[in-house]
């Protein structure tokens, strides 16, 4: 099985063809807090640059990698993203 920061890169990866991404896990800095499932796969950062996302709106950016990202997002309490074109 797949970790889920794993899913996240391949998912990005497809939808985006990013030129740099870069996924970490932070579930670790909130463990204990609301959202902690006790997974160690609830929060994390993503920082990812991609021609697919030129021109566009910070908002429509993180929809983008929302909609890349699907189903996944019912499993993630907390996504950190900085997305560039």
């Amino acid at each position: 099985m797949q970790t889920m920061e794993t899913e996240i890169r391949e998912r990005l990866t497809r939808a985006l063809a990013p030129t740099r991404l870069e996924v970490v896990n932070e579930s670790a800095l909130h463990a204990g807090h609301a959202g902690d499932d006790g997974t160690g796969e609830s929060h994390f950062a993503v920082e990812i640059e991609s021609a697919a996302l030129a021109g566009q709106s910070r908002v429509a950016r993180q929809r983008a990698v929302y909609a890349a990202l699907g189903d996944l997002m019912q499993r993630i309490h907390a996504l950190r993203i900085k997305a560039e074109g």
